[in-house]
């Protein structure tokens, strides 16, 4: 179950590094986010055995999520750059490809309670609204104190963002300017280059204190209104396809946003076929055949 769980991990980390798709929506697909933001909770507020469990299970998904990161942050900012589109169009068909897969999977939860839809229409218009907004300037990520604070925000901000399905914390740090100047900080510290290391501790102080302040009601929420959350995860998926297409514009050179001419077929069909690996692995994790089982517990 170690490797297991040291592969969950990775994977959500390949999806967190690169904006379009979150680690949320990762183990989403792979059956254990209910487990995933238990144990973020219990680790929190939880007390004995119970806070040892949370905390076993997190330092195993940890372990792959470092190696997962670690990774991507290697090659990431050269790819990035130079691939936009073809990263675009494969997050493009990892997202269009899972919002059929969720709709199957939480099928009991959903059916006959299309007045949630309202929700799935609040979360496309809070994705593109937000990613409407225009990038700031990536110097926001610098040493000063009012650049090390913004970093802290973004910390805040692109964790809560995470580990919620649908909404990637990566586009959330490209819409404020971050994400390269937090991906080039963390490539230098892994080169021991200590110059970064400000931004990487300011941006770590806001990711533990955005897990604090968003678990807690996130696990309330899926309980108790479990239909509505999963609507609306639903519209943020949805809704990422228009900051996935805006992608381009916030680069620190900005280009055009994707289009029909710079789509990339081939790449969003691997992103497809990724989705449907990632189900299969999930069903084989599980034991369970095909269909009749909710995939979140």
């Amino acid at each position: 179950m170690i490797f297991v769980n040291a592969v969950r991990g990775l994977c959500m980390a390949l999806a967190d590094s690169v904006p379009g798709v979150s680690g949320g929506t990762i183990a989403f697909l792979l059956g254990f986010y209910d487990r995933f933001i238990s144990a973020l909770d219990d680790l929190i507020h939880g007390r004995g055995a119970v806070r040892m469990d949370a905390l076993k299970f997190l330092l195993q998904l940890g372990v792959g999520w470092a190696v997962g990161m670690a990774l991507a942050i290697v090659v990431l900012t050269e790819v990035f750059e130079s691939h936009i589109y073809i990263v675009s169009s494969l997050f493009i068909g990892f997202i269009l490809f899972a919002v059929p897969l969720v709709i199957h999977e939480e099928r009991e939860v959903i059916y006959g309670r299309w007045y949630g839809l309202i929700f799935t229409v609040l979360g496309i218009a809070f994705v593109a609204v937000v990613s409407s907004v225009n990038p700031a300037s990536g110097g926001m990520g610098g040493q000063g104190a009012a650049g090390l604070l913004y970093v802290f925000l973004g910390g805040i901000v692109s964790i809560s963002a995470m580990v919620l399905p649908g909404i990637s914390g990566s586009t959330l740090l490209l819409i404020m300017g971050l994400y390269l100047p937090v991906i080039t900080a963390a490539r230098q510290i892994m080169g021991f280059d200590w110059t970064a290391l400000p931004v990487v501790i300011a941006f770590g102080l806001g990711v533990c204190c955005g897990v604090v302040l968003v678990i807690r009601l996130l696990r309330y929420l899926l309980e108790k209104y479990r239909s509505q959350m999963i609507f609306l995860i639903i519209g943020l998926m949805l809704g990422s396809l228009y900051s996935v297409v805006l992608g381009p514009t916030t680069l620190d050179v900005p280009r055009p946003a994707l289009s029909w001419e710079t789509f990339h077929l081939p790449a969003f069909l691997i992103g497809g076929g990724v989705i449907f690996g990632l189900q299969g692995v999930r069903v084989w994790m599980s034991g369970r055949p095909r269909g009749g089982k909710r995939l979140m517990r």
